[in-house]
């Protein structure tokens, strides 16, 4: 029975996501760790998809039980989540304001015209950029959005920033681990680790609580990404209790259940380090498998490091979750333009 019965889902995707063994990138690593990836960046037809569809699906029917005609949300100037709420109010007919944050300190010419936020606009979204800076908690500049659509007439619905600690914004990765399950018994193995970047949290809580259900939760080896560890592991531990609390799982999310690196979030939140860019493009030259700057670039720099550290066994299988976010590359077309 899954865990998530109980609960609506307005299908956003297109469906289970596939599992691709990456031949080249274990053997480029040392052939002593198999590597595979879960393809969430692959995952719908909407605006190139990502790991945000799979929790809004289950934030969408709340929202249009509301009775809301606006989505407000909040993101970076290259935020995937905000595309991706941009594309959902196109997809059900609703309205979409968006605040998107100076987050990053990056100066590329065309960082706030190209790639996601091109592709928000496009799809009808009112998005204001302002100059606050980087924070994954509730803004001020979001509750003033909200209020932007009420003084107008309208009646948002506000979805946080990554639709992290929404009520529901967990629950996609809480199906993401019975997905994986059914897929391994088709496999005919388990992954011992999952890897998958962490920066507003439900991504990773929502796994972590997915996986306790089978004793995996400590598998789940969260790469930190945002520079402000403290608050990210805070956010992912008090996301993951909730949820477990919401579906009734009948345990406790202990402290030894949340696993996050801060090893790879260097220099900063957004901006690649040196070795970001090396997995970047080691990923992307051995398996054509494309990753960013901001997100799983840092997570494949993490899992790349590891496996060259020996932190996994020889003989381990382990799952890159590959949450999307291709298209913020083209914020950075000057740091990558000779590849």
């Amino acid at each position: 029975m899954s865990l998530l019965e109980k609960f609506e889902r307005y299908p956003l995707t297109f469906g289970v996501t596939p599992i691709e063994h990456l031949p080249r990138l274990t053997e480029a690593l040392g052939g002593k760790v198999e590597i595979y990836a879960k393809r969430e960046d692959c995952n719908s037809g909407l605006a190139m998809g990502g790991n945000k569809l799979r929790k809004l699906e289950y934030i969408v029917p709340d929202a249009i039980a509301s009775g809301a005609d606006t989505l407000v949300s909040i993101g970076g100037v290259q935020s995937n989540h905000t595309r991706m709420v941009a594309a959902t109010a196109a997809k059900i007919g609703m309205k979409c304001r968006l605040v998107q944050e100076s987050w990053v300190p990056h100066d590329d010419a065309v960082y706030d015209r190209v790639g996601n936020i091109l592709m928000t606009r496009l799809m009808g979204a009112d998005s204001r950029i302002v100059d606050d800076g980087f924070d994954i908690g509730i803004r001020d500049s979001w509750e003033k959005a909200m209020q932007d659509v009420r003084d107008n007439g309208g009646k948002p619905y506000g979805i946080p920033a990554g639709a992290s600690v929404h009520k529901f914004g967990a629950l996609g990765y809480v199906g993401f681990a019975e997905e994986v399950r059914a897929q391994e018994a088709e496999l005919g193995f388990k992954f011992d680790y999952i890897v998958v970047c962490a920066v507003t949290g439900s991504t990773q809580g929502g796994m972590i609580v997915g996986f306790k259900a089978d004793g995996r939760a400590n598998r789940v080896i969260g790469i930190d990404a945002s520079g402000t560890i403290e608050q990210t592991r805070a956010q992912v531990t008090d996301i993951a209790r909730k949820t477990a609390a919401l579906i009734e799982l009948g345990q406790e999310i202990t402290d030894e259940d949340i696993h996050i690196n801060p090893d790879y979030a260097y220099p900063a939140y957004g901006v690649p380090s040196q070795e970001t860019n090396e997995a970047i493009r080691l990923a992307a030259q051995t398996e054509a498998m494309i990753t960013d700057p901001v997100y799983e670039g840092k997570s494949m720099q993490g899992m790349i490091d590891l496996v060259h550290k020996g932190f996994f066994p020889e003989g381990s299988k382990v799952l890159y979750a590959h949450l999307g976010g291709a298209p913020a590359l083209n914020g950075y077309s000057y740091t990558y333009r000779n590849g």
